[in-house]
């Protein structure tokens, strides 16, 4: 168990860690040849160029201003100058909203950590009880809910304090919940004309066997919404050719390194192994054949292009290669919004609408999968993630072993002797158990997005914000719950076997509290160090050198070198979630832990701003739809300590405090359902108000804006774009004709209000002859009766 030594050493490691990594990016980023690793985002604005373009040759590479070196420190003032409105016009109201969660930290703990150490600790310090209990503890302990004897009534402190953060809390999500609603509805009516405001996903679109999926779409929407119908754009399975674009690109990328390799050394061409059978190089270019290099990848590219082009050609013949999916745009918002927010049949499981993802958004790959196998994916993905958390457990207990010397000198004895130095027994329980679990859980996140991928969502944000939500179910079970549950079983083993069973819930009522050292050296690791480490970003800086020296030709090359990457939301936000949770749990628990988690969220606030200002470029603006979401894990937070309060001071004799305790969650939970029917409806529907009075303004401002060219090809897949076939895939830019029917190919209910640009050279239907005899009688009628009055005057 880590004592304050422990916890000293750990300290010690991640504050010097921390240290070292601010002074490297203080000193890399002010070298030219960096600029471009850690200021992305201004040079793909074209608000910022190289710095190696003129002067010295040496100065192209290394600063040799000795006064810039002397304001290490001045990213930070720099970061937190930005106001918060033009930090939403530079990178959208995502990165601005993103940004607040670090703020709520700040405002919930910074006053409850003040009264934490006012109140809490001096009245668990002033006990004696664990001294004399024979459950394994540390100094650290005694600050803890744990010090406090049975029965006690210290413990209306506690209760009083368990309400003061629950009333705090509460009113900061609140007044937070108000200020994003706020913000994101005067974005959504000061932002500028978007394709994805006009234009509505549709799916599962029913088959016709008269009609292809392009007319079907065309005739239902002027049938249904004929004054609001504008275009459609149906969408193509291209994943086959998308898949041939990126090898292209690959082996372009291959060509054009042995290129410039030869123009270094045009003395002797360069050469690679390829393997025959399979005709692709050898493993890391270790086995078969010696070729040419520049010869074998040019021939590959020629090949793949052949390649391309038939797959083109498929593409545009084959009915097939069409899905059952389009993207339908109106002539104004208000059209587009009561589509997308209503139900388009008496069968809700066809032409199902919802908001169209802005077009950088699209996650085109789930596009093609068939709406019926949907709920059987996502069924699939539910089971394998209720076995990866289950099967995690196995690391996490691991974790915890490392955490307990006396595990580890039972398991490896010979080891014995070097664990039991001061040095390395203080490194092993203060530090080693925080770094073990962060690596453990690197590759989780990836893990997590292939299967939100696999369940067939059809956008980045849905994708991130899926995988964010499996995240923090897993860090919730597995790592907060797995390492106290498991940690406090090992420590407290011997224990356990020594007492009667009545005992046993009382003993972990105690030992619950004192996993806050693990947290705590997780919390250094991960929160200090860790987030130091990102503005580092040395992964980005040495591949963006390696790509620079043997891939750039062109400056064009050198902008694709660089790899600004973005805020990573469903990997940070639930990390984010696990400080809170922990923040909240330990407040009355073990108040040691608060200034940690406050040293987090400050921290992280500073560097992120500054990543999100200079580096991170967005990939995407969701308008901060995934709000709702942050503020209800934090609800869960609240609830979650508010029970395991409940629950441990069952164990400590104060059983009277239960039904004082019990009001808490249930105060939350109603809190929570006024939250959400007050703010959350701003996140998940567009007003109708709102969207006619945009509309009205635009047509003042704009009223001979061609919106239909404007939405032509917006949502053409990006294999496509660019392409000089690119009006093959879209809807042909006809004259609209004023016409009163549709002809359309079906057997059935053939006629329609509206007019189609299908129109064939079929026989009209025996309902299209009737009404075009009545429209011709009408007419005739009132033009005998305009003859008559024109006669009569």
């Amino acid at each position: 168990m880590a004592t304050i030594q422990d916890i000293g050493v750990s300290a010690a490691i991640n504050i010097l860690s921390a240290i070292t990594f601010l002074l490297a990016f203080a000193f890399l980023r002010l070298q030219p040849i960096n600029d471009r690793v850690y200021f992305p985002k201004w040079y793909l604005k074209g608000a910022r160029e190289s710095p190696s373009h003129g002067g010295a040759f040496v100065r192209k590479f290394v600063n040799l201003d000795m006064r810039s070196y002397l304001k290490v420190l001045s990213w930070m003032p720099a970061a937190l100058k930005m106001p918060e409105d033009e930090l939403i016009s530079h990178a959208g109201l995502d990165s601005a909203v993103y940004l607040r969660i670090y703020l709520i930290g700040l405002k919930i703990f910074a006053p409850i950590t003040v009264l934490a150490f006012i109140i809490l600790v001096p009245v668990n310090w002033t006990n004696t009880t664990l001294q004399s209990s024979k459950v394994q503890h540390s100094d650290i302990d005694k600050l803890s809910i744990s010090n406090i004897p049975v029965g006690s009534k210290r413990f209306a402190a506690h209760l009083t304090m368990a309400y003061v953060f629950t009333f705090w809390t509460c009113y900061v999500l609140l007044r937070e919940y108000e200020i994003v609603a706020t913000m994101r509805l005067r974005f959504l009516a000061s932002e500028k004309r978007r394709p994805d405001q006009f234009t509505v996903l549709v799916r599962n679109i029913p088959p016709d066997p008269d009609e292809s999926i392009g007319e079907l779409v065309e005739h239902f929407f002027l049938v249904n919404h004929p004054d609001h119908y504008l275009t459609h754009q149906v969408v193509y399975n291209a994943n086959k050719l998308d898949k041939m674009v990126k090898e292209k690109k690959k082996m372009q990328n291959w060509l054009d390194y042995y290129q410039l390799k030869y123009e270094r050394n045009t003395s002797q061409r360069p050469t690679t192994k390829v393997v025959a059978k399979f005709d692709h190089t050898g493993f890391l270019g270790c086995f078969g054949s010696k070729v040419d290099a520049i010869e074998y990848y040019t021939s590959e590219i020629e090949r793949i292009e052949k390649e391309e082009t038939d797959e083109r050609g498929k593409i545009m013949k084959d009915p097939k290669s069409v899905v059952p999916a389009a993207f339908v745009s109106f002539r104004s918002r208000w059209g587009a919004a009561v589509c997308a927010q209503t139900q388009q049949t008496s069968n809700p499981t066809v032409w199902l609408t919802e908001w169209a993802p802005e077009p950088r958004d699209v996650y085109w790959d789930n596009l093609s999968i068939p709406f019926v196998y949907l709920t059987i994916r996502r069924l699939i993905i539910a089971v394998a993630f209720f076995f990866l958390n289950f099967f995690y457990v196995i690391p996490i207990a691991f974790v915890q072993s490392l955490a307990n010397i006396e595990g580890i000198e039972k398991a490896a004895p010979f080891l014995k002797p070097l664990i039991e130095m001061h040095t390395i027994k203080s490194f092993i329980q203060g530090f080693l158990p925080g770094i073990a679990l962060k690596i453990f859980l690197i590759l989780l996140p990836s893990i997590l997005m292939f299967m939100s991928k696999v369940e067939g969502l059809t956008s980045v944000s849905s994708l991130e914000r899926r995988s964010a939500f499996k995240y923090y179910i897993f860090l919730f079970f597995n790592v907060f719950l797995g390492s106290i549950i498991a940690g406090s079983a090992l420590e407290q083993l011997k224990t356990f076997l020594h007492q009667s069973a009545n005992e046993i819930p009382r003993t972990i009522g105690e030992a619950i509290p004192m996993k806050a050292t693990f947290f705590i050296t997780y919390a250094m690791v991960d929160g200090w160090a860790g987030v130091a480490g990102e503005i580092l970003r040395l992964k980005p800086l040495i591949i963006f050198h390696l790509k620079n020296f043997f891939l750039v030709k062109t400056e064009k090359d050198r902008e694709e070198a660089m790899d600004p990457g973005s805020i990573g939301f469903d990997s940070n936000e639930p990390q984010i979630q696990l400080y809170f949770l922990l923040g909240l749990v330990y407040a009355v628990v073990t108040p040691f832990l608060l200034p940690f988690i406050l040293i987090f969220f400050g921290l992280a606030y500073v560097v992120y701003r500054h990543q999100i200002i200079n580096v991170y470029n967005q990939e995407y603006e969701s308008a901060a739809a995934f709000w709702p979401s942050v503020h209800g894990r934090i609800i869960v937070a609240l609830i979650v300590s508010q029970l395991l309060l409940l629950g441990l001071l069952s164990t400590k004799g104060a059983a009277q405090s239960t039904p004082v305790l019990l009001v808490l969650p249930v105060v939350t939970f109603y809190f929570y359902k006024y939250c959400k029917n007050r703010y959350e409806p701003a996140f998940v529907e567009y007003p109708l108000q709102d969207a006619m009075r945009k509309d009205t303004l635009e047509r003042a401002r704009e009223p001979g804006f061609d919106l239909k060219g404007y939405l032509m090809n917006a949502y053409i897949h990006p294999v496509f774009k660019g392409d000089e076939d690119d009006e093959k895939f879209s809807i042909s830019d006809e004259p609209e004709a004023e016409q009163v029917l549709v002809a359309t190919k079906r057997q059935s209910r053939r006629n329609t209000p509206v007019p189609s640009k299908y129109n064939g050279s079929e026989s009209p239907s025996l309902a299209e002859i009737l009404l075009r005899c009545a429209f011709a009688a009408g007419r005739s009628k009132s033009g005998a009766k305009r003859e008559n009055e024109e006669r009569n005057d």
